[in-house]
């Protein structure tokens, strides 16, 4: 590869006490000595994240759209990046709030990019939250990877960072080579004509 995509690794959690950034952490590394990416990792904890929105949609509003001033570097990070892996528990069958805020607050930034998912959680680790994350990235027009990375029972399946499946480094290429080859198809899409949103 020639030249590398920038890859933000988000993670979705903001709870107490959460998993998300061991998870991201090990994701990240993977995508490091993957070699295709320059990796940067968003923790949602670290940015202002309103919920109460403005009335008028990202989608029409576009640069005019009013962010709070606290969300100026995440909605810069999100623009500039080529893809996106979105890390995230399952809580009660879905995604945190947290992570639904950020997408909402944003539209383009998504629009014409992939999104890969590693999810993590209790039996199903994760797959719920996947499931529905998939139906609101088609909304925005971004496009899903269908080969995401889910960590059943995590609380005993990792240990000093890293899961004990020995497979996962596997499927985590497998996530990654996908993810690299929409990267640079889209961004050559994009460079050539604009997306018709």
């Amino acid at each position: 590869m020639s030249k590398k995509h920038k890859l933000v690794v988000v993670i979705g959690s903001v709870r107490e006490g959460r998993f998300g950034p061991v998870v991201a952490s090990w994701v990240a590394e993977q995508a490091r000595e993957h070699g295709g990416f320059e990796v940067d990792v968003v923790d949602l904890a670290e940015v202002e994240i309103p919920l109460s929105l403005p009335a008028e949609s990202p989608k029409f509003a576009g640069d005019a759209y009013p962010r709070p001033e606290g969300m100026a570097s995440l909605t810069a990070r999100l623009t500039d990046a080529d893809a996106f892996i979105l890390v995230t528990p399952e809580y009660n069958h879905s995604y945190p709030a947290s992570l639904k805020a950020a997408i909402d607050w944003h539209f383009t930034q998504w629009t014409a990019k992939p999104v890969a998912f590693v999810s993590y959680g209790g039996a199903a680790g994760g797959r719920h939250a996947v499931l529905h994350l998939e139906n609101v990235l088609t909304e925005l027009h971004a496009v899903t990877i269908r080969d995401g990375l889910a960590f059943p029972n995590y609380f005993t399946g990792w240990e000093d960072g890293r899961p004990l499946d020995a497979a996962a480094p596997g499927y985590a290429k497998t996530l990654l080579d996908q993810l690299a080859w929409w990267a640079g198809a889209l961004r050559a899409a994009r460079d050539a004509v604009p997306y018709p949103a």
